[in-house]
């Protein structure tokens, strides 16, 4: 059975239903036969690719709050990230992800998806570190085990743009506009970071469905 995860690297959201899924495969009996993919999704693509901004500014902007306000709102997604056991900082950068994207594509094809997306989660989220410019990325790279010289050559040469592409255009087509959306056995649709249980309760089902199916 396979679980695809539409995300973002700069999403709030993804990083903590990252972490609800890994909380409901524990839950699950079947976990051992349950195949996880990411597919890559900008929150915004036109974001520029050479111009990080503060996260808080951004919110501040985008909402018309003040910066206390940001700062509060943020601490909010910090309480439920630090719940399921997350690090998570406000002081973070805003940037474009599409090379970060490519790089997981990479790891996909090099089974190390969830170590990189780990990598990039901490980094960026518990750490406050940028993830957008190669010298940033390659490390992370090589801390999940991805050949950093191989890395470096993906997000030189433009290698697996068209992947990240294709995944962004399968969303539109099954109609996914927010992240983290899931796709359980291509029947079954999880929008949001949905509590643990919620998730075990939508595999369940689709393992039912496959077991009658037979």
């Amino acid at each position: 059975m396979r679980v695809e995860i539409w995300s973002d690297i700069v999403c709030p959201w993804c990083y903590i239903g990252k972490r609800r899924l890994e909380q409901a495969l524990t839950g699950f009996g079947h976990a051992d036969d349950v195949e996880v993919r990411y597919r890559s999704f900008e929150l915004d693509p036109s974001f520029p690719a050479d111009r990080p901004q503060p996260v808080l500014e951004l919110l501040a902007a985008k909402y018309g709050m003040s910066a206390a306000q940001a700062r509060e709102a943020e601490a909010g997604v910090a309480a439920k990230a630090a719940a399921d056991g997350l690090d998570f900082t406000a002081d973070r950068l805003m940037g474009n992800t599409f090379d970060a994207h490519r790089l997981v594509q990479l790891a996909a094809d090099r089974d190390l998806q969830e170590p990189l997306l780990s990598q990039l989660y901490q980094a960026y989220f518990g750490a406050g570190q940028p993830v957008f410019a190669a010298a940033e990325l390659v490390p992370l790279a090589a801390e999940a085990g991805l050949d950093p010289a191989e890395a470096a050559h993906v997000l030189s040469d433009g290698g697996y743009g068209d992947a990240v592409r294709a995944d962004e255009a399968e969303a539109r087509a099954l109609g996914i506009t927010g992240v983290p959306f899931f796709v359980v056995d291509r029947k079954y649709g999880i929008s949001g970071a949905q509590p643990a249980q919620t998730i075990v309760s939508a595999l369940e089902t689709a393992w039912d469905g496959q077991s009658a199916a037979r």
